[in-house]
């Protein structure tokens, strides 16, 4: 092995030789040897020669110009300090290396925490998953989880927000906060690194309520709307029954017998809710029943499973111009509804009890009346409004 008294000059001016040549640092005087490799075709690497336990070990340092020579010589004392503690250096890197390779990138943890989190305790663990798979695994899926940073994670939210979709950003960091307070619980990662990350955009409750001539627009637009004849259904099924979006998606024939009993374990709030079925809401169960007959009621177009949610919000947004709406979102039905039944003269409670809203205090507790007749004249009332304007 060549002996040379590097400087930072001489280090950067060696030539290749057509051949690999290692030469010895004549400048580093600790225990061991420092040198450089100097490859057929010019890469330089560092490394650190050194016997430990009676073997001569040797130890990557890193590439030139990325590890200069002050900090190949500080790497080197370094490892001496390692080997005078009792430490072998280059064994302590490849476990290093072993545990690095086996940590798991971002991909791999969001299939995880769908999988084993999401899919166990969430309703919504489908627009969870879809959130990760459209906008955290492009952006972050190859890097270890262990190794995200919070710069990492404004940056995604940037470009989530950066393509006018701001309210978008606010979900995306909810999802990723709760993934990674899950890999901490099972000691995947240290700490949370979207800990702390203000939410990008500022949201205000929406108080969107449709006005007769806009009921009287969504009603006859849907007619004409680019859209599949099933989500045209769901969609008017949302402004007659007042139910979440969610829910309607998910509702199959075996719950609908003149009432509709959505069952705890669709129902948002864990609650089970029956929905007295007014003439014009059956008439709308027929026609989709025409369509499909499978055992759900509004099936996606891609098989007999429950249409998704995002889905046909995409479908309304998409065609809101065609329409001749602005503005109008999925819950904004919901939201209609309910307040057109309260201006017919049914009180809050009843209207609450329609929406599956939870109550709280002892009256709650111990008021186990059903509230079906008050909630079927309400809707039945909402229902006949509804005729006189489209029908």
């Amino acid at each position: 092995m060549q002996k040379l008294t590097f400087t930072d000059t001489t280090v950067k001016n060696l030539k290749p030789t057509g051949a690999r040549v290692e030469i010895q640092d004549a400048g580093y005087n600790g225990r061991g040897a420092l040198y450089l490799r100097v490859g057929a075709k010019g890469g330089k690497s560092w490394a650190f020669l050194y016997r430990f336990a009676g073997r001569l070990r040797r130890l990557t340092l890193g590439d030139y110009p990325g590890v200069t020579l002050a900090g190949a010589r500080v790497a080197a004392a370094q490892a001496v300090t390692e080997i005078e503690k009792g430490d072998d250096p280059a064994s302590t890197r490849q476990g290093e290396k072993a545990i690095n390779r086996q940590a798991l990138t971002v991909e791999g943890l969001a299939a995880d925490y769908v999988e084993i989190y999401a899919k166990a305790r969430k309703r919504s663990w489908a627009e969870d998953q879809r959130i990760l798979l459209h906008d955290v695994v492009p952006a972050l899926g190859t890097l270890k989880a262990k190794d995200v940073t919070r710069r990492d994670i404004a940056r995604l939210l940037d470009g989530v927000a950066a393509r006018g979709a701001p309210i978008a950003a606010n979900r995306t960091l909810a999802v990723v906060r709760k993934m990674m307070n899950w890999a901490v619980d099972r000691g995947e990662i240290e700490i949370n690194p979207a800990a702390g990350i203000s939410a990008p955009s500022r949201e205000r409750s929406r108080d969107r309520v449709m006005t007769e001539d806009e009921i009287v627009a969504f009603w006859s637009g849907l007619e004409t709307a680019r859209m599949e004849a099933v989500t045209r259904q769901a969609l008017r099924f949302m402004l007659v029954t007042g139910q979440r979006l969610g829910e309607v998606c998910a509702m199959r024939w075996e719950q609908v017998n003149g009432v509709w009993t959505i069952p705890a374990s669709i129902a948002k709030n864990g609650n089970a809710h029956r929905v007295p079925l007014s003439a014009l809401a059956l008439s709308i169960l027929e026609q989709a029943k025409q369509v499909d007959g499978g055992a759900v009621v509004f099936p996606s177009p891609r098989g007999d499973k429950p249409m998704s949610p995002t889905a046909l919000s995409h479908a309304l947004r998409k065609n809101l111009e065609q329409i001749g709406l602005d503005d109008v979102h999925p819950h904004d039905l919901r939201r209609t509804a309910a307040s057109h039944m309260t201006m017919l003269g049914h009180n809050r409670l009843v209207v609450s009890k329609v929406l599956n809203h939870v109550e709280g205090g002892v009256t709650a507790v111990y008021d186990r009346h059903s509230y079906d007749p008050e909630k079927k004249a309400a809707l039945d009332a909402w229902a006949a409004k509804l005729e006189t304007l489209v029908l």
